[in-house]
This record gives structure tokens, C-alpha cells and sequence, in this order.
């Protein structure tokens, strides 16, 4: 911190110093000026004797009375008058019976016109006239007029040499750019940071390189220069940073992708020169970059200045990255969302080295995670199922989790509830992952209520029976962009999906369609998301996982983008065929289970709401049943 400080000390120094050197200029030549008119004025004052005298060095005598201007012109006409003093706002006057008094006169308009009047040839002034510049003998206008003048001047002079070196200021702030280190290094530890275990142990080797960097150079190993930290929004990237310096005890700089760009043509390139000399200065040092595909690509096409100003960035960072200076206990951390759009340069060994993947949390860090927010709340711990909660988080970032229990104690307090609990959890869950409740279904008619009833009736049908997760519940509440929802969870998170898994998603995807069909004999267009999502697996099946019916197994992903579009028709065929196939199974899997199909949207007309443990009861005693009949129908065929 010290040379950091140092610096602005001096600048501050320098502007200081120039401000008193153009502060005194002023000042003298104010000061020579005063005295000159100074010395004039004695040399006149010594000619002047008697009541003249007087009034030039002291004026308070006649500063007591005024009088208007008709009153001096009779009292010149009368020739009643023996002095009279003109300052700059007032004519003092003297009578020849020792009378004295003062006209204000602001600026002398009138004394200039009406003191002498015209005199005869070889005629004598009938009274004395003085000039007064130095009496005081002002009006409260006059004081505040002469202030103002004063002030104005001052301004005049003080003003333009303000605003220039308050451009010199900003120009000279604008090349250092805003990055500064923090005023103590955090204090954040990789144990602080729940999950993210494999990017933790990714960053391991930077931190030995920071702490002892002995072991790296003794063996003649060269550390890494960069990491690049890629991963979805709010799954933990800048954690993990602050972690890093922390746990290095190292100073910590962070800043933007945007943080290079500028006004003015060359500041950025400063900006970049100022951001490693800071660094190299305050060694060991972590550059956190957030936002990291804010710089861009190098383009050859020319377009103009301002593609001319980003390549010129990206390529004075390229040369401090990996150039002739030493960046010796310097390490950048970068963190995006979109590594594609980095400039491959920025890729290449010697500059960001090695590319840290940040996952989302797994079940048990969900649960932990959750554990740790719910702890800022006041909760009913005694009711709240955390690994349950952790089920119906899959697939969220722990900025998500953290916004979930902010969202269960707003709902809490909603409900006029002083204790957050399990309901509120599963509240805000469900607006997290769906929405809120949007009170559309006033605008909703009977007919409209049936099929949506009808239609999420079926996707929690065929996801019960075929198993493809845990069904939570059903409801024909409208949440969202959705006029209902069937909420179905894993029980643990997937990365790899079997054919058989994906076409039982294709199957619940396509179940509240054919549900209408089997109960109306038609479709509705709340079928259109559906089938857009069961088109985009059902494609990637065919054309990527080769998952086809006559065993192909080309991906389209191998062609370039602009060859693949041609090889597309053949593989939307394919999977058209596929949801039709698929379509058929779901179709008769609903018919088989038409009684359950019915007595779960009839359940939705009533209560709006059914839990899955409902679902599940009534899909068991369909099969009792259905096993009964066979049972009767095989000993009556016997």
C-alpha cells in the first residue's frame, strides 16, 4: 500500500504547489498595484489643505447625513458651498456654514455631469473640488456592488487556470484507471467456500506458488501465469478469487473485462501498464479480472478506430502477460461465462495457463449451502428437511440458493409468520425454479380450467409411472409464464442420461398433449413449450448422440456450422419418427391409466393443488385393481 500512497501524496503534492505559485502571482501584482496607487494618491494628498485634507483622509464626518441631489444644486446655485469631495458612489459637500453631508452617487454618473456645470472665460471655481477615489462613503448596495466586482475579478483570473489543471487532473486520473488494492487482503479461506471441490483443488498449485515459490524455481519449474475460471453465473468464480488471496495472504486487485475501455484514444493501453507496474509493486498480488469476455477479440478487419483501440489493448495486455518484465508473485485470475469469445491468444501457454471448470454445487453441497444462508434467518430448524430441499434445488447455482432463503423469509413475512419454515422453503423454491403465483386463473374460463387440469394431470401421470424423478406435486395454479405445473425433481444430479432416460423425459414432455387427445379428442396450444423441448432432445438423439432407429451414428456437431444446416433435414426425419413412436407409447400408457388420468385432474378442479404422495396412492390402487380383475378373469377362463 505504501507506494500506492505515496504516489497520490506526490500528485497531490504537485497540484498543490502549482495552485499557491498562481495563488502568490496574483496576489503581487494586486499588491503592486495597490501600492502604486497608493504612492499617487499621497502625492495628490499633499497639495490639499484644510476641509480638502480632511475629507481625503477621513470621510466618516460626512458619512452621518445625506442629503438628495436637488438640496447640493441649490446650495451650489446659493453658492453656499466651500468643498466638495467625488468618490466612486458619493459626493461629499461642504457648506460655508460648516454643514457637511453626502449625495450618493453610484459610480459618478452624476458628479460628472452636474458639479462644474459650464463657467465663463477667465471665471473662477466658486468651490473646491476634490477627487475621493479612497473615501469611504458608501451605501449597503454600493458595499455588497463593490464585493461582487472584486469577487468577479478574482474569478476571472482564478477560474481558467482551475479548469485547466482540472483537466490535467482528470486526464492523468483517466490513464491510471480506477484499479487499486484492496485495503487489506481478504480474509476468505478455500474452507470458507462450500463445493467447487475439484476447482479448489485446481488452485492449489497457485497458492504454493505464492507462499513458496522456492519449490517452483529451486526445481527450475515455471508457474503458471494465468487461471481462467470458467462456469456459470453465480456458481462461485469470485469466491474462489477472494479465496485464493486469501489464502495467500497475497494483495488482491479486482476489476472488469470492461475496465480497459476509455474516452480517449491510448488510455486504455495506460490502464494496462498501470495494472501490472501496481501489481509488480505490491508482489505477491492476484488480478481478479470478472467479466473476462468484456475484452474481445483481436479483429483484421479495420473497421475503424475503435477496433483499432481494442486490438491495441488486447495486445499490450498479450506483451505484460507473457513479455520481457517479470511478473514474478503476479497471478491473474480471470472468470467468464463465455470462454469461446476470449482471443485465442489470451488461451495459449505463458498466459492463461490452465482453465479451472466451476461447477454447480452437488446434492450434499446444496444442503450445506442451504444450512448456511438459513442460518442468517430465524428458522423452525426442527421442521426443515434440508436434504429435501436440496432435491428440489437441482441444477442451481448457490447465488440462486442464497436468493431462496432471502425469498423463504420474504414469504414468511407475506404470511405474517414471525419463524421462517419448511412451507416457506417450498414456496420459494417453486417461485425460484417456476415463478410466482401471477393470478391469472381469474381470467381463466371452466372449460380452460378443465384442460389445464387435464393436461398437468398427465405429466405427473406418465413421470410417476415411468419414474423419471420424483413427483412433488401438481398444481393448476398459473406461476410464471405457466398456466400450471407439474413439479417433478431428481434424487441425485445426472451427467450422463441413458437412451431409455431420455425417451421417458420425451415421454412426460409429450403426456399432457396426448392426455387432452385421450380425454378431448384434441390438442391445445399449451402444448407448444412441450414440444419444442421434446424437438430439441429428440434431435440432439439422432444427430449428436447417435440414438438412431437404422443405426446411425454421423453427428452433426462435427460439421462446421455452415455445412451442418444442409446434413439437417435428414436428421429432423429421424427425429419426427421418434416422437412419434414416442407419442404412441405415451398414448397408450394414459389410456391404460385412464381412471388415475381422471381422478387426478377432478382432484385439480377441486383443491387447485394435489401432492405427488396422492398421485402415487391412486396409481397403486389402480394397479390393485387392475391386478384384481386379471386374478378374477384367470380363474373364471380356468
Amino acid at each position: 500500500m505504501k507506494p500506492a500512497r505515496n504516489s497520490l501524496r506526490s500528485r497531490v503534492g504537485r497540484y498543490l504547489t502549482l495552485i499557491v505559485l498562481l495563488t502568490a502571482l496574483v496576489a503581487g501584482a494586486s499588491f503592486l498595484h495597490w501600492r502604486e496607487a497608493s504612492r499617487q494618491a499621497a502625492s495628490q494628498a499633499s497639495a490639499l489643505t484644510g476641509v480638502a485634507n480632511q475629507m481625503r483622509h477621513d470621510a466618516s464626518a460626512w458619512a452621518h447625513r445625506e442629503k438628495d441631489a436637488s438640496e447640493m444644486l441649490t446650495d451650489i446655485r446659493e453658492r453656499n458651498v466651500a468643498t466638495i469631495g467625488v468618490s466612486p458612489d458619493a459626493i461629499l459637500v461642504s457648506t460655508r456654514k460648516g454643514e457637511k453631508y453626502y449625495v450618493a452617487d453610484h459610480n459618478g454618473a452624476f458628479s460628472n455631469a452636474l458639479l462644474l456645470g459650464e463657467l465663463k472665460p477667465d471665471a473662477a471655481t466658486p468651490y473646491q473640488l476634490v477627487w475621493l477615489p479612497d473615501a469611504n462613503v458608501r451605501t449597503g448596495f454600493a458595499r455588497w456592488s463593490e464585493m461582487f466586482d472584486r469577487s468577479r475579478d478574482a474569478l476571472s483570473l482564478l477560474l481558467p487556470l482551475l479548469m485547466i489543471g482540472g483537466l490535467f487532473w482528470f486526464m492523468r486520473r483517466e490513464m491510471r484507471g480506477g484499479a487499486q488494492l484492496l485495503g487489506e487482503s481478504p480474509t476468505l479461506r478455500f474452507d470458507d467456500v462450500i463445493g467447487a471441490g475439484e476447482a479448489k483443488a485446481a488452485l492449489n498449485d497457485v497458492r504454493a506458488w505464492l507462499t513458496e515459490p522456492a519449490q517452483f524455481t529451486g526445481m527450475g519449474v515455471r508457474a503458471p501465469c494465468g487461471i481462467l475460471m470458467t462456469g456459470g453465473p453465480g456458481v462461485g468464480k469470485t469466491r474462489l478469487a477472494q479465496a485464493l488471496a486469501g489464502e495467500c495472504g497475497a494483495n488482491f486487485i479486482a476489476i472488469t473485462g470492461s475496465y480497459f475501455s476509455a474516452k480517449y484514444y491510448g488510455v486504455g493501453i495506460q490502464k494496462v501498464k498501470h495494472l501490472f507496474e501496481l501489481a509488480r509493486k505490491n508482489a505477491p498480488t492476484v488480478i481478479f479480472i470478472d467479466e473476462a469476455d468484456g475484452l474481445g477479440r483481436r479483429t483484421d478487419t479495420g473497421g475503424g478506430p475503435v477496433e483499432a483501440e481494442s486490438n491495441r489493448i488486447i495486445n499490450q495486455l498479450l506483451a505484460e502477460m507473457d513479455g520481457f518484465a517479470s511478473n514474478e508473485g503476479v497471478i491473474i485470475v480471470a472468470a467468464t461465462n463465455h470462454p469461446d469469445n476470449l482471443d485465442e491468444a489470451l488461451r495459449r501457454p505463458g498466459r492463461f495457463d490452465r482453465t479451472v471448470q466451476v461447477r454447480l454445487p452437488s446434492l450434499d453441497d446444496r444442503a450445506e449451502i442451504l444450512r448456511f444462508y438459513a442460518a442468517n434467518l430465524k428458522t423452525k430448524s426442527d421442521n426443515i428437511d434440508f436434504d429435501q430441499l436440496a432435491r428440489l434445488t437441482t441444477g442451481l447455482s448457490p447465488a440462486t440458493l442464497s436468493m431462496i432463503c432471502n425469498q423463504a423469509g420474504l414469504v414468511a413475512r407475506k404470511a405474517g409468520e414471525r419463524e421462517v419454515g419448511a412451507t416457506h422453503f417450498m414456496e420459494a423454491i417453486k417461485i425460484a425454479r417456476i415463478g410466482d403465483i401471477n393470478g391469472a386463473e381469474r381470467a381463466l374460463s371452466d372449460d380452460e380450467r378443465t384442460r389445464i387440469a387435464v393436461h398437468e394431470a398427465g405429466h405427473g401421470l406418465v413421470a410417476a409411472v415411468l419414474g423419471t424423478g420424483v413427483l412433488e406435486e401438481v398444481t393448476i395454479l398459473p406461476r410464471g409464464g405457466a398456466l400450471g405445473v407439474a413439479l417433478i425433481t431428481k434424487m441425485q444430479d445426472k451427467h450422463l442420461y441413458r437412451e431409455t432416460e431420455l425417451r421417458n423425459e420425451i415421454q412426460v414432455l409429450l403426456g399432457g398433449r396426448n392426455a387432452e387427445l385421450l380425454m378431448f379428442d384434441e390438442a391445445s396450444s399449451g402444448a407448444a413449450s412441450d414440444l419444442q423441448e421434446a424437438s430439441r432432445i429428440s434431435l440432439d438423439m439422432v444427430s449428436k448422440f447417435g440414438f438412431n432407429a437404422d443405426g446411425n451414428l454421423f453427428s452433426l456437431a462435427s460439421l462446421p456450422q455452415q455445412y451442418a444446416g444442409l446434413q439437417l433435414k435428414n436428421s429432423i426425419e429421424h427425429a419426427n419418427a421418434l416422437l412419434h413412436d414416442l407419442s404412441d407409447a405415451c398414448y397408450a400408457l394414459l389410456r391404460a391409466n385412464q381412471p388415475v388420468l381422471r381422478a387426478i385432474a377432478n382432484e385439480l378442479l377441486e383443491s387447485e393443488t394435489v401432492p405427488g404422495e396422492t398421485v402415487y396412492r391412486l396409481i397403486e390402487e389402480h394397479a390393485a385393481a387392475v391386478a384384481k380383475v386379471e386374478a378374477v378373469t384367470e380363474v373364471l377362463a380356468a
